[in-house]
């Protein structure tokens, strides 16, 4: 967190939450929800802004009941999630990239939810993959030690009664299946904060 914020929190200890102002949407970008946003159950205006992106980007964070937000000097401005709280993108040099630019550690969980999402775990990471990078990552699972088809994984999503892992380095992880609505309860956090 950035010292400003550290102060301005310090200074301003009772400044009121803000909340259904800022999004982060299934491909990573942050998006502002102005009143029309809100009342329209719209997406908001992505940002475009480097400097503000990267500001949003260090301070974010998350409180005991899994919201996440973005301390905005002495205000918490939570966060509405379309998908995880991070997004990742493949990477040629790291692997996988989160929306922060940050490189995501060794990937410990993967799993697949009915709809064909791709969920990276990463310890305490969870992040779902830039659907324009999904396609990427099911060539690089395999089902039963042998290179899955998009069919084959299709299948699988059915009856996951074969082993399909994704090759992630040398490491081969164990993809799981997971219903989509499942994913806040399991991995501990709220797409939708409210007051």
């Amino acid at each position: 967190m950035d010292d400003i914020v550290k102060q301005a929190m310090a200074k301003w200890p009772n400044v009121p939450h803000c909340y259904g102002w800022l999004a982060l949407d299934a491909r990573g970008n942050w998006r502002m929800r102005d009143d029309t946003a809100q009342r329209t159950n719209g997406p908001g205006d992505k940002l475009a802004h480097v400097a503000l992106i990267g500001f949003i980007n260090r301070n974010y964070a998350h409180d005991d009941k899994g919201r996440w937000y973005f301390q905005n000097g002495p205000q918490r401005v939570y966060v509405n999630l379309e998908a995880t709280p991070f997004i990742a993108r493949t990477d040629p040099a790291q692997g996988f990239v989160l929306q922060d630019g940050q490189a995501l550690p060794a990937v410990d969980g993967v799993f697949m939810t009915d709809a064909g999402a791709v969920i990276l775990q990463a310890g305490d990471i969870v992040a779902q993959l830039d659907d324009r990078d999904v396609e990427q990552v099911l060539g690089r699972m395999e089902l039963e030690g042998r290179p899955a088809s998009i069919e084959a994984i299709m299948a699988w999503l059915e009856d996951d009664t074969e082993e399909l892992v994704l090759a992630v380095g040398e490491q081969r992880v164990r993809v799981e299946r997971l219903a989509a609505e499942a994913l806040p309860r399991r991995f501990g956090y709220v797409q939708l904060p409210g007051a």
